[in-house]
């Protein structure tokens, strides 16, 4: 009798070990991906079962700002994360020290320039207020906005998405720039500061309702060299299921989902704006 239980408790280990080793390996075919509430995680879950297809389980882990995503996924917490763009990720890597790269390009969200009260770039007053997040990375991209519009002049050979309010030379109507607010806050200014232009960015502005291509004063073009990336730590930019991931965001089932849900204001691209 002592000579069965023995075997069968034998039989049980080996049975629960070959269990957890069937576990481990399907574990290498679940990601977890970090991404912001719109438009990233809505464009992940259309991936979902696409990728329940290829055998790849993908969870979603939501964020409404820019700074625990990258946090997470530096901790282990999160396989990649999918919420910012390369200007972003490149300054956030030199300033923290972060291993990561990213993988692929997925989309671009055109910044805007908002303002409840003023109707047209020709009736801003001078003296008005301009509200920014305190990404810097940001804050060329608005300038470049301004500046394309005849408002200032950026210094003579200064890399546009390195540009920060210190290089700008000329300022004919007096801008002032505040540039140390949170950039989940904005749309909320929007709505309450009035005579002031704000720089929101597409996810934020449609969570709040805004139509970029309708209300935005100005709008970025398609040109940005902008782009959101899926990022990754270095040593698993090889990852097989993630960069099936990226494939699969690079479909054409996908490409026409960002197109028709957002009608145009989330533009995708095709991978060779990626780098």
């Amino acid at each position: 009798m002592k000579k069965i239980l023995a075997f069968a408790s034998i039989l049980t280990v080996l049975i629960l070990a070959a269990c957890g080793g069937e576990e481990t390996n399907s574990d290498d075919n679940v990601i977890k991906v970090g991404a912001s509430s719109t438009p990233h995680a809505e464009i992940l879950e259309e991936a979902k079962p696409i990728l329940e297809e290829k055998g790849i389980t993908l969870k979603i882990e939501e964020y409404q700002d820019y700074v625990l995503p990258n946090e997470d996924l530096s901790n282990g917490n999160l396989d990649a994360n999918y919420f910012q763009h390369i200007p972003y990720l490149n300054k956030q890597i030199e300033e923290v020290g972060y291993d990561f790269t990213h993988i692929g390009g997925i989309h671009i969200e055109p910044i805007g320039i908002y303002s409840k009260s003023i109707k047209s770039v020709e009736e801003i007053p001078e003296g008005t207020e301009v509200l920014m997040s305190r990404s810097i990375a940001d804050h060329g991209r608005i300038l470049s906005l301004l500046e394309a519009e005849g408002l200032i002049k950026l210094k003579e050979g200064i890399e546009k998405v390195e540009a920060t309010v210190d290089d700008v030379v000329e300022n004919p109507k007096n801008l002032k720039f505040s540039y140390d607010y949170d950039a989940a806050l904005l749309p909320e200014l929007y709505e309450t500061e009035e005579d002031t232009l704000v720089a929101i960015n597409t996810n934020y502005a449609i969570g709040a309702d805004l139509n970029p291509l309708e209300d935005a004063l100005i709008l970025e073009g398609e040109e940005s060299p902008y782009v959101n990336v899926i990022a990754v730590k270095k040593e698993n930019k090889d990852n097989k299921a993630l960069n099936t991931l990226v494939d699969v965001l690079h479909s054409e089932e996908i490409q026409n989902f960002i197109i028709e849900k957002f009608d145009g204001a989330v533009v995708p691209v095709d991978g060779s704006s990626s780098n």
